[in-house]
């Protein structure tokens, strides 16, 4: 049967109980079932597993899928089985004798989907036996962790490079949440895909509210957060290892159930936490920034940066752990300038010039978004080659509360004009700091070294500290009036409409930096309506959904397995808002399948009409 009539609407509600697919899903699928190789960019929470998922249970053979996260390759065959798809992984957590099961299953063509890591995939012996398996696809997820240009290089999945050589006939598929322009195209060149069709969805995460928010004592700005929003599961982003237990012994202290999550943590307690988190057993996860926790927890509320990201790729993916089930969620950066310095000296640390490089042009794209006054969303989506179009997106700080702004034409002029000194004076460019320096009359170094005490701007800025003439530098990079360019160790130029600005005096307008707010000023959690972003089964009976959340935890406490396994928040709030009490009502339900019908209908709508014999139907 042709690729292209192959009837997939049946096959997606009756394995995973949908009834359309999000954007350029059905494409990518489409795309695979005809054999072509594809790069898939899907944000996350946009439904990237179904796009090898469904085209597994479409066709005879195998689908081997390679992920860097053995945490994850559990979660995601639970919930392929507890959907009825047959699957399974191989990983270093398994017995030799389960292993060993799984392989004669393998060899049998017992299993439609086969998650392994790339590791593991890329040992000769397992190579062979992948050759007699009937494989029809292979599936790379987290691809951008082949490109050192990516937030999340990892060396071992260079070895995936083989694969086109190895599998010449099988058709590959990487699928990735976060890929800049450059690692796109490295990935298309690593893999060596074969005239691949390549999907970019839109990056905008439209149910995510973006805050940034300056540091003034940020443990009780955290806990004053966190205890704002008792029902909701977050996590929190910590710069150390240290860090993550400190901060969730200190909130463990104040009454909230938290649990760190590391590296350095030893195999178990770290299996334990996460599982503890993934089954609502712990409300609050403090993990480091560095270490992937591989998590697909629809249902976090909330992600909480307690450090500065060292780069936008990473922040947009951890912010994209928040409200993967579409419902409205909340990111929140606690961001201080002492952050950056910290990581700034990190850098200097590097001995590979080319790495340090590139980590201070991430860090430097990262302090401009935290300290930037325009929509966190057009800024974000901009990063990745977006445009959002919007005046103001309604869901961020900035669009939100607007930052304070001064006429700052005599700064802009005073700034503008130390640049051009200092090129007039030494015959190139330095950085912000320089600047600042100069402008404040400083005796430093590097003033003395280059003789810029001379200069006709020396000292003229002494009614700014350092510290703000770097933040109004940014915020004129930012305006366009200068550019730094990161090929030259970030020294700053005036622009073309810098010098304009210069010569014709023109009055400019510069945001104040971000405000510190104390703990008790800060927002409480924001309800959103359904029509605010677009998704569906939000407004709902409460005390309902109540009930059937209390339902879904004792079902899955009782089969070893995360709560959202049995039912998204989404399914659950559907239930509160429309009550099905017959089959024919119940499959009508987001997320449910025929497997999930079979084994959990009775139980909800016996519970629905309970509730109903002594409680009225709202109306919606």
């Amino acid at each position: 049967m042709d690729a292209k009539s192959i009837p997939l609407l049946p096959l997606l509600k009756q394995s995973f109980g949908f009834d359309s697919f999000r954007p350029l899903q059905e494409e990518i699928i489409r795309d695979a079932l005809a054999g072509r190789d594809v790069l898939a960019l899907l944000p996350t929470g946009g439904g990237k597993s179904l796009c090898f998922q469904l085209p597994a249970l479409a066709r005879e053979g195998l689908t081997v899928v390679v992920s860097p996260l053995i945490s994850l390759m559990k979660d995601q065959v639970d919930a392929l089985q507890a959907s009825g798809i047959e699957a399974t992984f191989l990983n270093s957590t398994l017995t030799a004798n389960e292993a060993g099961m799984r392989m004669l299953g393998l060899r049998n063509g017992e299993y439609k989907l086969l998650y392994v890591a790339p590791e593991r995939l890329m040992l000769s012996g397992f190579l062979a036996n992948l050759k007699t398996w009937n494989v029809n696809q292979i599936a790379i997820d987290e691809a951008h962790c082949i490109s050192e240009w990516g937030h999340d290089f990892r060396p071992e999945y260079r070895q995936l490079a083989q694969l086109r050589e190895l599998f010449p006939q099988t058709p590959l598929m990487a699928l990735t949440a976060t890929a800049t322009p450059r690692v796109r195209s490295d990935i298309l060149k690593q893999l060596r895909l074969h005239q691949p069709k390549c999907y970019v969805a839109s990056f905008n995460r439209p149910n995510l509210n973006y805050r940034v928010l300056a540091k003034q004592g940020s443990y009780k700005q955290l806990l004053s957060f966190v205890n704002a929003r008792p029902d909701d599961s977050g996590i929190v982003y910590c710069q150390s290892r240290n860090s993550t237990e400190n901060v969730a012994a200190r909130l463990q202290a104040d009454g909230i159930n938290a649990q760190p999550y590391h590296a350095g943590l030893d195999g178990k307690t770290r299996a334990t936490n996460q599982e503890m988190f993934l089954r609502d057993d712990v409300r609050v996860i403090c993990a480091t920034i560095a270490f992937g926790m591989g998590i697909n927890k629809p249902n976090v509320r909330f992600v909480v940066h307690y450090d500065l990201p060292k780069n936008v790729e990473g922040f947009y993916q951890e912010t994209g752990r928040a409200g993967r089930d579409g419902l409205p969620s909340e990111c929140l950066l606690l961001f201080s300038a002492g952050d950056a310095v910290k990581y700034s000296r990190f850098i200097d640390e590097i001995s590979n010039e080319s790495e340090r490089k590139i980590a201070r042009q991430q860090l430097r794209q990262m302090v401009e978004l935290a300290e930037g006054a325009e929509c966190r969303r057009a800024a974000l989506l901009r990063y990745f080659g977006e445009e959002f179009c919007e005046p103001n997106c309604g869901a961020c700080d900035n669009c939100l509360t607007p930052r304070e702004t001064y006429d700052g034409t005599i700064e802009a002029q005073k700034f503008l004009s130390c640049v051009y000194r200092l090129r007039e004076k030494s015959g190139f460019d330095f950085g912000v700091n320089q600047v600042a320096e100069v402008l404040t009359g400083a005796q430093s170094e590097k003033v003395l070294k280059w003789d810029h005490q001379t200069v006709s701007t020396y000292g003229i800025g002494k009614e700014h500290s350092r510290a703000e003439w770097i933040l109004i530098g940014r915020e004129l990079a930012r305006l366009g009036y200068v550019r730094q360019l990161a090929e030259k160790f970030n020294v700053v130029q005036v622009t073309d409409e810098g010098r304009r600005a210069l010569k014709e005096r023109e009055p400019i307008v510069i945001a104040k930096p971000i405000a510190p707010l104390k703990p008790e000023k800060l927002p409480a959690a924001k309800k959103y309506h359904a029509r605010d972003y677009g998704v569906g089964a939000i407004d709902c009976d409460e005390k309902l959904f109540d009930r059937l959340r209390r339902l879904r935890k004792k079902i899955a406490d009782e089969r070893s397995l995360p709560a959202y396994i049995i039912f998204s928040d989404v399914s659950l709030r559907q239930m509160a808002r429309h009550y099905p009490t017959t089959e024919s009502e119940f499959a009508r339900i987001s997320g449910v399948g025929e497997r999930k019908l079979a084994d959990f209908g009775k139980v909800f709508m016996d519970s629905i009409s309970a509730y109903l014999r002594s409680n009225p139907k709202l109306i919606f």
